[in-house]
Formats: structure tokens, C-alpha cells, sequence
């Protein structure tokens, strides 16, 4: 049987926020959208970044800036790795194993079209895993 590709498993169109906008409003657009990472682009539209939840806490508040005046850019995951639709399942279990990644920006032509989790590969390579599981379950806040 053949692996899946990412355009499979992905969740597409993310939620993007551009590299100057304020943390603030990262916060707020994850917040909004219950998610921890957001996908950075720059003014073409271009996959810049990553931010996470845990970038705002440990860049920012722990460092006592400003999120109000904090660029995105300026604390912002910039050395990404990244895959495409027509990838396997296969090659993001290895490309996360090798890089210790729970996600994965998904591109064409350095646009952001999806992302891929360690969620989303528990749901389809083994769905009765205890993290198939619990992915496929709502977040208890």
C-alpha cells in the first residue's frame, strides 16, 4: 500500500501573520484561532518564519520586551524545514525525527499551503495510538 502524501494529511491554508506585525497582534490571531504556531511571510507573501506560543513566552515575555512593540520578525523561527504536497507521510516522520519537529510548514513556490503535524501523521499512520488518539480529540483549555 502507498504512503500518503502531505497534501493528505495537512491542514491547508494556515493562518499567516506578516513579519511586522506586532507579537501582540500574534497573540491575539493565535488566540483567536486556538493555535500555537502561525506562519510568518513577508511582504511577497513568502514563508519568512514560524511563531509559536512558546516563542512569545520564551523570546519575549521571559526577556521583558514589549509585545505591543515587538516586530514577529524579530523573535520569530526563521531556520525552517519544510516540505511539499506531493512529500509521504514517510518523508515527514523522518524529517521530524531528524530535526526533533511536532510540525512542519508545507510549500510551493516558498507559499505557505499547509502544515503538517505529529498529530496529523499519528491520525493516518497509526490511528489507534494513544497520540492518534488524542489528536483526534478537542483541546481541553
Amino acid at each position: 500500500m502507498a504512503t500518503a502524501t502531505i497534501r493528505d494529511l495537512m491542514t491547508p491554508n494556515p493562518l499567516t501573520i506578516e513579519a511586522t506585525d506586532t507579537v501582540a497582534d500574534a497573540a491575539k490571531a493565535m488566540a483567536g484561532a486556538d493555535i500555537g504556531p502561525v506562519p510568518v511571510i513577508d511582504d511577497h507573501g513568502a514563508l519568512c518564519g514560524l511563531i509559536t506560543d512558546r516563542d512569545i513566552a520564551v523570546r519575549v515575555v521571559a526577556q521583558d520586551l514589549d509585545p505591543k512593540k515587538t516586530q514577529v520578525k524579530q523573535v520569530a523561527s526563521t531556520d525552517l524545514v519544510t516540505l511539499t504536497q506531493n512529500d509521504s507521510a514517510d518523508d515527514a516522520v523522518k524529517v521530524m525525527r531528524e530535526h526533533g519537529l511536532r510540525r512542519v510548514p508545507v510549500v510551493e513556490d516558498s507559499r505557505i499551503v499547509g502544515i503538517v503535524s505529529l498529530g496529523d501523521l499519528a491520525q493516518s499512520l497509526d490511528p489507534n495510538s494513544a497520540l492518534g488518539d488524542i489528536s483526534r480529540k478537542q483541546p481541553n483549555l
